[in-house]
């Protein structure tokens, strides 16, 4: 009882990492064509360029006294390939994904994007964190 007890009260982290693939244009709608060029060099090519994300998903909470787990990985997983991957991996972020339609899908917006997406279908009693790799050396955290 007395393992139990401390259990219920130790908080956790839960990492899934997950990779998807694709396509994006950095541009701003507030700039001009010269302004995107400047500020985003190749990363503004018209054509388009890829990357191959890495995500990590961290999910924080209690250890729940029944299972021993945070959360079930597997349930976790799942909602990341359905929600995420599903709707990221090798489309072109620009064109396919509705929530770039006006955003522009800068490492940071996307790691913004993809929480809100999760944070919807995560239960609240759970602390959230996206950690988005877009090179490696380059990768983002949200919430910082």
């Amino acid at each position: 009882m007395y393992i139990c007890s401390i259990m219920e009260r130790l908080k956790v982290s839960v990492f899934r990492k997950e990779h998807f693939n694709a396509a994006h244009r950095l541009n701003s709608l507030m700039l001009n064509v010269e302004e995107n060029k400047a500020v985003f060099g190749k990363c503004n090519n018209d054509n388009f360029h890829g990357h191959n994300y890495e995500l990590i998903v961290k999910v924080t909470g209690f250890i729940d006294e029944l299972t021993g787990y945070v959360v079930d990985m597997k349930v976790l997983s799942n909602i990341i390939k359905h929600e995420i991957i599903e709707r990221f991996d090798h489309k072109n972020l620009n064109l396919d994904v509705i929530h770039f339609k006006n955003l522009n899908p800068t490492a940071e917006n996307i790691a913004l994007v993809i929480y809100n997406i999760l944070r919807d279908k995560i239960e609240a009693k759970y602390e959230l964190k996206i950690i988005l790799s877009e090179t490696e050396r380059n990768y983002v955290e949200y919430p910082a």
